[in-house]
């Protein structure tokens, strides 16, 4: 395990700061707090002639609240922060931060400007696994860097109703604007997943099934999803990051160990089947993040661990199997637990 020196992660922390700046600086009017079933959700409320629109900002947190109380310095300061965003990219390709290629980031850059990830979307599968170098600190190898074309976007299809808000352009202008074609599905009047260049680049739109699986609407992103088990525990409480693009692109992804919790749930999901080689590198990929996470936040491994095992028998037995084939990280754990069990009965 290698990680990048202190030098290029402050840079990092301090490029997302300044990102996350930006989401309050081009407030029009004024920030309202609005209580939807026990949440507290901000927008930006402004008047449009004798009407009234709203803009959705974001949950509530200690954080957004702060920054919505220096709103205006921060607008006056904008343009200071573009160019401060663009030497800490540079700072960090020079540190050795892999930059996002030129098709993925031209894509993410279009789902920020149009709201998906202000609206809840939230980066899943390998996409998001390249965004946790700046989140950890670690460096990754060039194994890790292989990229399947393919990219996920969660959302939560509660939130997506909640936020009475929509993206600002429709994607289906975005997808088409990128030269991407709708890929043609059972459900003929519900689509969840875009192609470009003859599937090359694959975009799907995801989100928990709290019954069964299938396809349903996500009315903030204006778009369908398929709905999946176990994402739910994936996509909870997620977290911004910055894709290395232009002067940087501030996005959405998963908590570091819920996503190698998670990975080897879907590991053992897609064993000895078709999918297998991608189940190969669910494992990989949750080893590799379960090792940095011993060193670097092993209270929180512990606790997404063993959230997940509390899940019930089936959730224990996905996790248990893919396990099996992993056995160095499955004794990293069980010393992990162990280690927890014993201060909690000490």
């Amino acid at each position: 395990m290698r990680f990048h020196s202190q030098i290029g992660m402050s840079a990092y922390h301090d490029l997302l700061r300044l990102l996350r700046d930006d989401v309050v600086s081009d407030l029009i009017g004024t920030p309202v707090a609005v209580t939807v079933k026990g949440r507290v959700f901000w927008y930006d409320k402004y008047r449009i002639g004798a009407k009234m629109g709203q803009k959705y900002i974001g949950p509530d947190s200690e954080d957004l609240r702060a920054r919505l109380a220096q709103a205006k310095e921060l607008k006056a300061d904008a343009e200071a922060r573009r160019r401060a965003r663009t030497r800490l990219v540079r700072l960090l390709r020079a540190e050795g931060y892999t930059s996002t290629d030129q098709r993925t980031g031209s894509l993410l850059n279009a789902f920020a400007r149009t709201g998906v990830f202000r609206l809840g979307g939230t980066l899943v599968g390998t996409v998001a696994f390249r965004h946790y170098e700046g989140e950890l600190g670690v460096q990754l190898g060039v194994d890790h860097l292989a990229q399947t074309g393919d990219i996920d976007i969660g959302s939560f299809e509660r939130l997506s109703f909640a936020v009475d808000d929509v993206v600002e352009t429709p994607l289906v202008e975005v997808f088409k604007s990128l030269a991407f074609e709708p890929v043609p599905s059972l459900d003929n009047a519900r689509t969840w997943r875009w192609s470009q260049g003859g599937g090359e680049t694959l975009v799907e739109f995801l989100m928990p099934a709290h019954r069964d699986e299938g396809v349903r609407d996500l009315p903030a992103l204006g778009v369908s999803a398929i709905a999946l088990r176990h994402l739910d525990y994936l996509l909870h409480d997620p977290i911004p990051a910055v894709a290395l693009y232009r002067s940087g692109v501030l996005v959405q992804i998963p908590r570091p160990e819920r996503f190698a919790i998670h990975k080897l749930i879907v590991a053992d999901r897609r064993a000895g089947g078709p999918d297998a080689q991608k189940s190969a590198k669910d494992r990989a990929q949750a080893a590799y993040l379960i090792d940095a996470l011993l060193e670097l936040r092993p209270d929180e491994l512990s606790d997404a661990y063993l959230a997940a095992r509390a899940r019930g028998p089936k959730w224990v037995a996905r996790i248990e199997a893919s396990l099996a084939r992993m056995p160095r990280t499955a004794d990293s754990l069980a010393r992990l637990s162990g280690a927890v069990d014993g201060e909690g009965t000490g």
